[in-house]
């Protein structure tokens, strides 16, 4: 390798070239996200689809085509965990940082612009206002060199790049110019390893589909067992297992089974709660929020830690002028600042002068002096005309000397969060030195103190109300100054002192809980400390939603429960995250969490049903099939059962306004309904069964069977319709029509093989329903948890 070039040279293009086919260019090909097969294997080749779409197929193939249609919902299902995970892969292949077209490099003694990936290790990266940094580099030569790293560190200040000074690729040029040495490229560079970080395959932390998979996982153990006791106690009803072979009858054997393991499927229930989640995404999006995995929307219902950056969410990241005091009037004094304000390289802070200051001097300086952090202050020097003299604008501890009275009320100001200027002036204008910066010229004399705030949004104090009054704990990670965050904090309403300074943060986790308990506005918060932050939190047991725009929060939203990015964030932050708010808009985060809410409450409701469903239905397999009696079933008619008890109602039932509160334990609340609802289902079944078989009636079992499961799974739903407003009670008397219908319409009768049962039969069926209709509302209100407030 040819060695160092001198700054002013740069690379040659042979030695360009060399470094690039030696691998040592910028060019970047990321790991993949989860392999296409690996989504496919994964939704495909499991115990539950083996066996469900076995017994699909097995239908299909005896010609029971009628009875096969609980196959529509093996496909969907298995179609929405696809889409899911492949759209998910797509965004985190999706995940960049570096956005410039190009980069200006010295080649050859002058400078060219050349594509990013052909950027190599050595390169002399030229750099001026609006420049992003495309790789890690060294300043080596600076004129003045703002850089906004914000987006890496959440720092609002801009730093002044020295010789010397490390750059991060991601940040950007704000003013002034330079060279830069590259040191790192490709994978190696800041920016590449944030988005390797992120591109691990991770989803949505969601309690639903965790318990939806469990239960989906239990019944998968049970389904062969119970498929092969069902399937014996059928043939062993049709004369035994050689009668059936030889005379073909085991294929009607074949289809009471599958109707036995069919039923015992929640089938529409991950198709239904995709449909409510899918509608709650929908209803987001109008609202201008873009939800990027649907679990979630469920999530956002259990959320009760919030953590979030001041900029782009209590502020807008904007800087106000709040307060401008005179302390000695001088002639041109408000047009010197109008000019401060109008230059074209003017940070945050200046350009905030132009909302009151207007009407710069005609004459233009002769001399000026650029803004410097490392200096921190600016200066223009007029030769003649009213605004005559040296007018130096910037920090008053700088500009004036300790003691100074206006210093001490700018120490004040700064206490409060506000951040302050002094402009000074001297009859004398600038001379040769003192426009190179460094110390501030003397003999200046304070004119005005100008105090500056960022803007806090309309809207921030009425949201961190709605969250502190639904239990959200809110915790404010930022990287600025904690004194400052601390009173943007207290004007929205989040009171915490004086902010705690994150330099401090202690690595003891037992610590670090201890602070994150005591303290919630925090100053001065590394990128690393957001994440250890997060973690903390949710090794606490919290549910934890964190929000942010820059670079220096993608990390910590692709680890927390929930990643909220701000539309106008950074495009990783925004790939990184589950939520994004297209408008930047904070106050959206209540509608959001109320959504949230309607869809999980609506969506436990749902799996309540299903579930019920699923008990009865184990029930019922192991119950004929233990007694060796004929399943008293077919697939369709159980199918018919199901479109007017769940899956009919279950469309509105997703749809429908909830505001309650969420409540862990999801699960556990369905097993206590499900269970000893599903067992009284069950029993008031087999006591028709029993009764009618017991009288000789065996041939009008299967309709009077499933009179009486439709009237006692309408019962079951109108218990979990609960308050029955107009359209939930529309839902349950729908059902019962639905019954009339079945039963009425030759059509109808004819496909789901059934009839209307003798009257002795019909009293049996209706008598049965009526009974187990009132255990069931017993039980229900002998259990009934208390209502949570909200």
């Amino acid at each position: 390798m040819n060695r160092l070039p001198p700054a002013s040279a740069g690379l040659s293009t042979a030695e360009a070239a060399e470094r690039l086919a030696a691998g040592l260019g910028n060019g970047y090909h990321p790991p993949v996200s989860r392999a296409l097969v690996d989504i496919l294997r994964a939704n495909l080749l499991t115990l539950f689809n083996l066996i469900v779409g076995g017994a699909f197929t097995l239908l299909l193939v005896l010609g029971y085509w009628q009875d096969a249609m609980f196959g529509v919902f093996v496909i969907a299902n298995v179609t929405i965990g696809i889409v899911q995970e492949v759209r998910a892969k797509r965004t985190l292949d999706r995940l960049t940082v570096l956005t410039a077209p190009g980069a200006r490099v010295l080649r050859d003694g002058s400078v060219r612009t050349v594509p990013v990936t052909d950027v190599v290790l050595d390169d002399i990266l030229v750099l001026g206002a609006g420049d992003e940094l495309v790789a890690d580099a060294v300043v080596l030569e600076t004129t003045g060199l703002g850089i906004d790293e914000s987006l890496l560190t959440g720092e609002a200040e801009a730093v002044n790049a020295e010789p010397g000074r490390e750059l991060l690729s991601g940040s950007f040029v704000i003013g002034g110019q330079g060279l830069a040495r590259v040191t790192r490229v490709g994978a190696d560079s800041y920016a590449n390893r944030v988005a390797s970080d992120l591109r691990s395959y991770t989803l949505v932390h969601s309690e639903l589909r965790r318990g939806l998979a469990r239960v989906i996982r239990w019944i998968s153990w049970i389904l062969l067992p119970v498929a092969l006791l069902v399937f014996n106690g059928q043939l062993q009803a049709l004369g035994g297992w050689q009668h059936a072979f030889s005379t073909g009858t085991w294929r009607e054997g074949a289809l009471l089974t599958v109707a036995g393991i069919v039923s015992m499927v929640p089938q529409g229930l991950v198709f239904m709660t995709s449909v409510a989640l899918a509608v709650g995404a929908l209803t987001l999006t109008r609202r201008r929020v873009l939800v990027q995995e649907l679990p979630a929307v469920e999530v956002l219902a259990r959320v009760d830690a919030l953590c979030f950056d001041k900029t782009g969410t209590l502020t807008d990241g904007s800087i106000v002028l709040r307060e401008v005091s005179p302390i000695e009037e001088r002639p041109g004094w408000a047009a010197v600042l109008a000019w401060f304000g109008e230059q074209a390289g003017a940070n945050a802070t200046a350009r905030a002068l132009r909302e009151r200051f207007t009407g710069a001097p005609e004459e233009a300086p002769e001399r000026t002096v650029g803004f410097s952090s490392s200096f921190r202050w600016s200066a223009a020097s007029f030769a003649a005309g009213p605004a005559a003299g040296a007018w130096v604008l910037g920090a008053p501890d700088t500009l004036l000397p300790p003691g100074s009275p206006v210093r001490g009320r700018a120490e004040i100001s700064a206490v409060a969060g506000r951040r302050t200027l002094v402009l000074t002036h001297r009859a004398r204008p600038l001379t040769a030195d003192e426009d190179a910066g460094g110390p501030p010229p003397d003999g200046l004399s304070p004119v005005a103190l100008l105090e500056f705030q960022e803007h806090l949004r309309p809207d921030a104090a009425d949201t961190v109300a709605y969250f502190h009054a639904e239990g959200v704990r809110l915790w404010v990670l930022s990287g600025d100054h904690p004194a400052t965050v601390a009173a943007i904090a207290r004007e929205a309403g989040i009171a915490d002192g004086d902010g705690y300074d994150a330099t401090r943060l202690p690595e003891d986790p037992a610590e670090l809980d201890a602070v994150l308990e005591t303290h919630s506005v925090f100053g001065r918060v590394r990128p690393d400390q957001k994440n250890l932050m997060i973690q903390a939190l949710r090794a606490r047991g919290r549910v934890v939603a964190m929000t942010g725009d820059g670079i220096n929060d993608a990390p910590a939203l692709k680890h927390a429960d929930l990643g909220i990015a701000m539309g106008s964030g950074a495009a990783i932050t925004r790939a990184a995250a589950d939520v994004i708010l297209l408008d930047g808009q904070f106050a959206e985060l209540p509608l959001v969490v109320a959504e949230g809410r309607r869809v999980i409450a609506n969506v436990e409701r749902l799996a309540k049903l299903f579930l019920t469903k699923t008990v009865y239905a184990v029930a019922f397999a192991v119950l004929f099939g233990s007694l060796l009696w004929p399943y008293p079933f077919l697939p369709r008619q159980l199918s018919a059962v199901d479109g007017l008890t769940i899956g009919l109602p279950a469309l509105v039932l997703a749809l429908l306004p909830d505001t309650s509160r969420y409540r862990e334990g999801f699960l556990a609340r369905a097993a206590r309904f499900c269970i000893p609802s599903g067992l009284v289902v069950a029993a008031t079944v087999a006591v028709v069964v029993l009764v009618l078989r017991a009288s000789g009636r065996d041939a009008e079992v299967p309709s009077a069977a499933v009179i009486t499961l439709t009237l006692v799974g309408l019962w079951v739903l109108a218990i979990l319709s609960r308050p029955l407003d107009l359209p939930r009670l529309l839902v349950v008397i729908a059902g019962y029509l639905g019954l009339g219908i079945l039963f009425a319409v030759p059509l109808v009768t004819d496909f789901f093989a059934i009839a209307l049962p003798s009257p002795g039969s019909l009293v049996v069926a209706l008598g049965a329903a009526a009974a187990g209709t009132l255990t069931l509302e017993l039980i229900h209100r002998l259990t009934k948890p208390p209502r949570p407030a909200g």
